[in-house]
């Protein structure tokens, strides 16, 4: 190796060591904190929907590789900046054949319930999670702090997306379970035309974005409530060990 390509070695290495120093690690970490909770969130939401479907007869999902945890296949990217940025979005849709229900209106309305009812549970989890682990991670510092952070995030995202998904707007999964209680022939005249919602349900987030949204304060209500909940089963789980 030549003297100059050793200087320039060195020179880039300088570089990037100067790069890296300045970088804003605050930044970062709040992206990541913003980002990891959402991606969770979502998965669960969506491989729920499918695991429902799979039970009750329809393979359509696991055929189509949805039956997984990897958040890559159940991302959209609006739905996830919307719910990075607005605390409310959607993922992509997982694939449902109802002609392979035995019920197809009642399958229907219970692979739709399972998302929003998977966030619950899933809120409910890391909430327990963020009051057991609670003192440890206040003594671990910095980084303790990062994971309870991400825990609140996650468990307040959770159920945001559980709220939002429980819109009667199609496509959203409240109108699915709505719907149901219809009869046949406005259930699926409904049905053929659910493609459409997604503008009434754009124009609805634009609305709360200009107007104030009644379900943030429902979001925060139901997160208040459940984390006194949780509180209260940590402190009564402390006391019997």
């Amino acid at each position: 190796m030549s003297l100059d390509s050793e200087a320039f070695g060195g020179a880039v290495l300088n570089q990037f060591s100067e790069i890296w120093s300045g970088l804003n690690w605050g930044a970062v970490t709040e992206i990541l904190i913003a980002i990891i909770p959402a991606f969770i969130c979502i998965t669960i939401h969506e491989l729920s929907h499918g695991l429902a479907a799979y039970i009750m007869g329809d393979k359509t999902a696991k055929d189509m590789g949805r039956l997984t945890l990897n958040p890559i296949k159940h991302i959209d990217p609006t739905g996830l900046l919307m719910m990075i940025l607005f605390r409310f979005g959607w993922a992509k849709p997982v694939p449902v054949d109802m002609r392979n229900f035995k019920n197809p209106k009642l399958g229907m309305a219970i692979t739709a319930a399972a998302g929003p009812a998977s966030n619950i549970i899933l809120s409910a989890v890391f909430l327990f999670l963020l009051g057991f682990f609670h003192v440890p991670l206040l003594n671990a510092g910095g980084f303790g702090r990062v994971v309870i952070e991400t825990l609140n995030t996650a468990a307040y995202l959770s159920i945001a997306l559980a709220v939002f998904n429980t819109l009667p707007i199609p496509p959203m999964d409240g109108s699915k379970v709505l719907f149901s209680f219809l009869p046949n022939s406005w259930y699926y005249k409904l049905m053929r035309y659910e493609r459409y919602g997604m503008f009434l349900l754009i124009g609805f987030v634009w609305m709360s974005r200009s107007f104030g949204s009644p379900l943030t304060g429902v979001t925060s209500a139901l997160y208040n409530s459940m984390f006194q909940i949780a509180e209260w089963s940590f402190n009564f789980y402390t006391k019997i060990m």
